[in-house]
Parts: C-alpha cells; structure tokens; sequence
C-alpha cells in the first residue's frame, strides 16, 4: 500500500478557478482498480486541480488518499433506505446527482461494471462530462445480454471511454469502439528500482486474490509435479482469500507443506519477490494485471496466461520478455516452468527484457497522457 499522506503532498496552485475532477468508484479497499485511483487522484492534486473521491462505501482497511483530496460517499443512509428496492435506486440515483450538483467538477471519471452506468446517467444534463473505464474483463464487468445492451446504450452518451487493451474493444458497438481510447496503468512507484543481477533465490512467487479466478490450485498442482525435480525450489503465495483454507488443504494433499508458504498481504511485496527465480499467473480473466506488471518491472521471469481480454499481450512479448501460456492449461504450466528453472540464461534474458517495462510505464509517462485526455474531454 502506498501511504500518500506521509509526505504531505501539496497541488501546485489553489487558483479558485482551478481545474476540479471527481473519481467514483464502490469503495477504497485494497485492490488494484482502487489504487490505480487513489494513485491518479494524487497525480491531478499535485499537477493543481482540485479533487473528490466519491465512493459508495467507507471500509476498514483501505487506501489512504492525500491532504487536499476531499472524500463523499454516496450511498444512501439506513434512514434513508426503503424495503422497495425501485424506491432505493432512485434515491441513490438523486444523491449521486445532487453531490454533481453540488461538486461541479468539470469531469468524473468511474470504474467497474455498473459504476460506469450510474456517472453516465447521474451526470446527463449537467456541465459535468462524464470518463467511463473498463479495467477488467469486459465480459466479467458486462455479462449477459442485458448488462452488453446497456453498456452499449449507455457508454456512447459518455464524454469518454478507457479500455485497457485493443482486444476489449470489440466487445463493445462499432460507435464505441471508434471513440474509445486505449490508456494503460502507471506502475507503482515502489517497483522502480535497479532490476536484481545477483543470484536468485530458489524460489518461484505469485502475488493475488485467493479466489476460483486466479486458479492458485493450478499452480500448486503443477509445482507438486517438478518439486521432486527442483528440491531446492519454495512456492509462496503471497495474498487472501476465501480460498485460503482449501489452498491449505491442498498443500497438505499433495505433500507441499515443506515447500509452500501463504504469508498473506504484506506490505513490502517487492522487496520480498524482487530476488525470485520465477513469478506466475494463471488466472481465467484479468484486465491488464497490476501483478504482472510489477513483477516484469522488477525484472522477475514471469510466465502468464494469455486471458481473453488481451491483457498478457499488451505486456508479453512470448519467449522475448515472458513466458505465454493457455488459461486452464496445467501441462502448459509445467513445462514453461521446467523449461524457465533449468535455462538460467534464458530465464535471466526474459527478466532483463522484462525490467524494459519500467521505463514505459513510468508514472510521469503514463500520467501525461491521462492528463492530456481528461484536458481534451474538459475543453471540447
């Protein structure tokens, strides 16, 4: 987590007549639509507009946002609830538009599924534009034909449409796949760094939800079948989940207990991973993984899923700068595996090539061009 209060970040002016941007989304946890959020808001207070974060939800354990950025949560109050689920929506609807009203920022921009419809129809007939994103799968945030017709009602009424890679753009009607832009994340600024060049430790890391998606049970399944191969190689798993205690049992079934390792969420990922052998990903569905993308700046050689949004592609060059595999494909994963652990020469290639994505990715790069749309949107 990136505590952004600690160095007292200050915008660089407080003109009354500044710029004023707004950011929706459900809440601040942990995850990494929220921080990529939380990392812009920073960006666009320091670069001197003035900034609100609206959530539906306050948690526990969240982001912490900078001095200067101001927080509202939308949703209704338990007084305001009603036990007619229509009569809530509506009343959520109001609100939502009556802090628009009250705000007045020049732009919102939101994420996640029906976020993205709530900005669009809480901001029409308002001076307020209104920046939808898709950060993940688009037919995990939009699935069925009901929720695809409206995205594709809705979207074209939006100032703006973000995608993360060309692939989800053809999930979308011919009208928004014309206007959509293609921005990617910026990395986190704690996984810029000199890539490792001593040697590695034995050990092959993953980082992520424990959840069905990123199919931990694969992974392990295809390290218990090199671990008799790789003796001196440890797996560890750093995240939570609800599948915590069947991943649990699994290592316990397989004869792993010796060798896996589930720390949890820790603060200091990249120090803990930066001298692994090998780092994987195997999830179904991802957007453009914020895992993937730390771990390749730290220079790890990674190997990865191809996920149908297209996600892998816009990081992975296969066999050039990562190793590329089928979702689901646990024979593919323990071959890529062997081949990586037994080649140190070309598992060192892979990484170095990797690292590369430090520089195209830096924040300052990526930030410029977020800055350059949201301008573009504000001014037409």
């Amino acid at each position: 987590m990136v505590k952004m209060q600690e160095n007292g970040v200050k915008s660089k002016n407080n003109k009354k007549n500044a710029r004023k941007l707004a950011f929706y989304i459900g809440s601040l946890n942990k995850g990494g639509a929220e921080r990529v959020f939380v990392n812009l808001a920073e960006f666009f207070l320091q670069e001197g507009y003035e900034v609100i974060m609206v959530t539906q939800y306050q948690k526990e354990d969240e982001y912490v946002l900078a001095d200067g950025i101001k927080r509202v949560i939308s949703d209704i109050t338990p007084e305001e609830t009603s036990n007619n689920r229509i009569t809530n929506f509506y009343r959520r609807v109001k609100k939502l538009r009556n802090i628009w009203k009250t705000e007045k920022p020049d732009a919102v921009l939101s994420c996640v599924g029906k976020n993205n419809f709530m900005t669009i129809v809480t901001t029409m007939f308002t001076k307020t534009k209104s920046i939808v994103s898709v950060v993940g799968e688009a037919k995990e945030e939009y699935p069925g034909r009901l929720m695809k017709g409206l995205a594709n009602l809705l979207f074209p009424f939006a100032s703006g449409v973000i995608l993360q890679t060309e692939r989800s753009r053809y999930f979308f009607c011919k009208k928004v796949q014309k206007t959509a832009v293609i921005l990617p994340n910026s990395l986190n600024p704690l996984f810029i760094r000199p890539r490792y060049e001593g040697e590695r430790e034995r050990k092959i890391v993953t980082v992520g939800r424990m959840d069905a998606n990123k199919n931990h049970e694969m992974m392990l399944r295809a390290f218990a079948t090199i671990a008799d191969k790789y003796p001196e190689y440890t797996f560890t798993i750093y995240g939570d989940g609800e599948l915590r205690d069947y991943l649990q049992q699994l290592i316990e079934e397989l004869g792993l207990a010796e060798s896996v390792s589930m720390p949890g969420v820790i603060p200091d990922v990249a120090n803990q991973i930066e001298r692994a052998s090998l780092f994987l990903l195997t999830s179904y569905s991802e957007g453009v993984s914020n895992a993937l993308i730390e771990a390749m700046a730290l220079g790890l050689p990674v190997i990865a899923t191809d996920v149908p949004s297209g996600g892998t592609v816009e990081l992975i060059q296969h066999k050039e700068n990562g190793w590329m595999i089928p979702t689901g494909d646990q024979r593919a994963l323990e071959e890529a595996m062997d081949i990586l652990l037994s080649d140190c020469v070309l598992a060192d290639r892979l990484g170095k090539n990797a690292s590369k994505l430090q520089e195209r990715l830096a924040p300052k790069r990526v930030n410029a061009q977020w800055k350059e749309y949201f301008e573009s949107i504000i001014c037409s």
